[in-house]
């Protein structure tokens, strides 16, 4: 089942964007990355993708302005997002939330957590389960 799960994930960090198309590829996700907003955005207008991690703190494009695209472009609408971010403040997280993002992920973060974490948030989603503001992986990950 797994290897019919695009991720993509949208971060200006080479490194992020390695690591975690490694752990994702590695549990059979089918994995696009993009250094910018803009890339992401032709990708998931482009491909059939099924989740998003998207980085919020990104030059040009940041994440809350993708995102904001990514939620009023009805092609990409229905695509769960995952936000990536340093920012660890409820007011943040809130007004990610607010936006559109599903949850978040607060770095530093485990790259090989974050596949069975996609997963778990997938199969909430279909199950009809999932509520935006359940902090599911940000709970998880968050560094207090």
């Amino acid at each position: 089942m797994l290897e019919s799960i695009t991720v993509l994930v949208i971060d200006d960090d080479t490194m992020i964007r390695s690591l975690l198309q490694n752990a994702l590829a590695g549990k059979g996700f089918k994995v696009f990355t993009a250094a910018s907003g803009y890339d992401g955005l032709d990708i998931a207008k482009s491909e059939e993708i099924d989740i998003i991690l998207l980085d919020w703190m990104m030059p040009e494009m940041d994440g809350m302005e993708t995102l904001e695209e990514l939620k009023h472009n009805s092609d990409t609408m229905h695509i769960p997002v995952l936000m990536l971010t340093s920012k660890d403040d409820s007011k943040d997280i809130d007004f990610a939330i607010n936006k559109g993002a599903i949850d978040y992920i607060v770095k530093p973060f485990n790259a090989y957590e974050v596949p069975e974490m996609v997963q778990k948030h997938l199969e909430k989603i279909h199950q009809g389960t999932h509520t935006r503001k359940q902090g599911f992986l940000g709970k998880i990950f968050a560094r207090h």
